[in-house]
């Protein structure tokens, strides 16, 4: 029997955190301009959206209510993706952070995505 300490399991709520900070603190650090200024915003409030939704959903009332913030957070996580590809592209951005974001928030949207088919495999909503 292996020790369960040893191989921790990442809470989504706590990588989507992580994810929420990473985010502000690249935000952060880039040189702003009228459209960057725009797309930050916008990025901003996607991004850390998608934790937000994922708390909520701990909250549910609901299995239906519970998929229903979940549903929020893989579609933050994709306009963030969206924003992240505009912000690396338009604004030449390429770097190990870009990079790690753009690989995370795939990462956050592909377990999103496979809880919300287990959930419908699951229960009928």
């Amino acid at each position: 029997m292996q020790n369960q300490s040893l191989k921790p399991k990442t809470d989504i709520k706590i990588r989507a955190y992580k994810y929420s900070i990473d985010m502000i603190k690249f935000l952060d650090s880039i040189a702003r301009d009228n459209a960057t200024d725009v797309i930050i915003k916008q990025l901003l409030r996607s991004s850390t959206s998608v934790g937000a939704n994922i708390v909520e959903a701990k909250g549910a009332s609901s299995k239906r209510d519970f998929a229903k913030f979940y549903s929020y957070s893989l579609k933050s996580a994709n306009e963030s993706l969206y924003w992240l590809g505009l912000l690396r592209d338009a604004k030449d951005i390429k770097n190990k952070t870009m990079n790690y974001l753009i690989n995370e928030t795939r990462e956050l949207s592909k377990i999103l995505g496979a809880s919300i088919l287990t959930m419908k495999g699951k229960s009928k909503f």
